[in-house]
């Protein structure tokens, strides 16, 4: 078994996911074959990854996609075995290696944990082989201890592999000292002999003034600081942890095109919008519940759901639906993405109740469409052609459901030679299931130039392995990155 560390974070959005994959990309650039593992990730932001031997492919989370390419390999069902896609506030979807397990209420997925660690512990060994490092990454916090007993995320997987552990800390939201220090008081004395040290990340201004701080730790913990991370700009390029960041994004300043995407509750894939935020003339405003969406935005879209009926009955809760129309009299565009795609339509059918009680409603109207859930899920990486712009197109599909109606006859993109997706009368409006068209650079570049955006088109992978690049010189400027990768065992 390759040798292997794993980081596990005070509590959610640390950036323990940014953290993996740069230091992924510091073992990588050392000459190591390093993998990512992650046991459990709880997001609706998936990717696909390819099952040898079967068509289609399996979903993991997009972090570990992530962490894959820092790797420099592609990303594999084993490094996260398990997956919850929440579907509801006290329900989610179970995806154990890249398939549908089943669904499972908060209660019960706590009682079905431990027939998971098997699939987990297989998953682990297969990342392992062949390869000299595994970095591994926690979920939320092994101070949860209440989940303990059944935990195969934290404390409950590195106790079972003999993992040693390194706890990351987020001075950026205050408190850092008391949840190392409450952690390390809280944690059984088997778990706490697992924690090799510990490392801040976030930090602002002038490192030295925590010289204290770092006393303070040692004298309750007696762990050692691996280093201290301070805040890198370059990270944004990334893709996010969890949808938690979401609610702390605020538009920036006032540029060429601005694009409005409204917070569903069950949004997913919401790194599709990436792209378009790495454009020096896009501003990409993310709409919180409760606020109109902006009356001067040129562009909206409805991004990818979970739960597409639910969100659909929140947007009009939201009075978005009055607000998109508005948009529309303006004479804005609309881009509806998987679920945002199946909303644009005239109506929504679950008639085998997949998604929840509600079996039938409205949609927004704005394409001559409808779509009915079937059990069947979709689950493939795709290269395409966009009809209007007549450009390569590569990306994702994701989803239940089968969609049909007139406007179908003017689809939006031809995939392996099927038409996907359609578009209004006008051209104004189109929807697609592929995740992953704005990663397109010349698709990218076309169609913000018909929103009259001039100088678009960066290489955006370009500008992810450049973000990846910089992280890694940064964590080896400011972290022990020789003392980190000597204590995996």
């Amino acid at each position: 078994m390759a040798r292997a560390i794993m980081l596990q974070g005070t509590g959610s959005d640390v950036g323990k996911t940014v953290l993996v994959a740069g230091l992924c990309r510091a073992a990588k650039n050392r000459g190591m074959r390093v993998r990512p593992f992650k046991p459990q990730n709880m997001s609706n932001n998936a990717a696909v990854a390819d099952i040898p031997g079967e068509p289609g492919g399996g979903e993991i989370g997009r972090a570990q996609w992530l962490q894959a390419i820092a790797c420099g390999v592609a990303p594999s069902i084993h490094m996260n075995p398990v997956l919850l896609k929440p579907q509801s506030d006290i329900g989610s979807q179970v995806v154990v290696q890249g398939k549908v397990f089943g669904e499972a209420r908060a209660r019960d997925y706590q009682m079905l944990k431990p027939k998971l660690m098997n699939a987990v512990l297989d998953s682990w060994a297969k990342v392992g082989e062949g390869v000299d490092l595994v970095i591994v990454e926690g979920a939320g916090s092994p101070a949860e201890i209440n989940l303990r007993p059944r935990d195969i995320a934290n404390m409950g997987f590195a106790t079972r592999a003999g993992v040693p552990v390194i706890l990351v800390g987020d001075i950026d939201r205050g408190g850092v000292i008391a949840s190392i220090a409450g952690t390390h008081l809280i944690l059984s004395d088997e778990d706490r002999k697992m924690i090799s040290g510990y490392l801040i990340n976030k930090f602002r201004g002038d490192v030295s003034l925590f010289d204290d701080g770092l006393l303070a730790i040692e004298k309750y913990t007696g762990w050692r600081c691996f280093g201290i991370v301070p805040w890198l700009a370059a990270a944004a390029l990334l893709p996010s942890e969890d949808s938690v960041v979401l609610e702390r994004l605020a538009s920036g300043q006032s540029r060429a095109l601005k694009v409005a995407v409204p917070m569903l509750s069950r949004i997913a894939n919401f790194d599709d919008l990436d792209p378009l935020k790495a454009e020096s003339e896009v501003e990409v405003v993310f709409v919180a519940p409760g606020r109109p969406l902006p009356d001067d935005a040129g562009l909206v879209v409805i991004p990818g759901s979970k739960s597409t009926i639910a969100d659909l009955i929140d947007f009009r809760r939201n009075g978005w639906d009055r607000d998109l129309a508005a948009h529309r009299r303006r004479g804005g565009h609309v881009v509806g993405i998987c679920g945002g795609f199946q909303m644009l339509g005239r109506v929504v059918r679950d008639p085998d109740g997949i998604e929840g009680n509600v079996t039938e409603t409205e949609g927004l109207g704005l394409l001559d469409i409808e779509t009915v859930m079937e059990p069947e899920k979709t689950v493939r990486n795709v290269t395409a052609r966009s009809v209007a712009f007549d450009t390569p197109l590569s990306g994702y599909e994701i989803h239940l459901g089968r969609t049909t109606g007139p406007d179908c006859l003017r689809p939006a993109a031809v995939i392996s030679g099927v038409e996907d997706g359609a578009t209004s009368a006008d051209g104004k409006v189109f929807g697609t299931y592929m995740h992953g068209l704005f990663g397109a650079d010349e698709f990218r570049q076309k169609f913000l130039e018909s929103l009259g955006v001039k100088g678009a088109g960066i290489d955006y992978r370009a500008e992810v392995e450049r973000a990846l690049d910089e992280l890694a010189a940064h964590l080896e400027t400011h972290l022990d990155c020789d003392a980190i990768f000597a204590a995996a065992r």
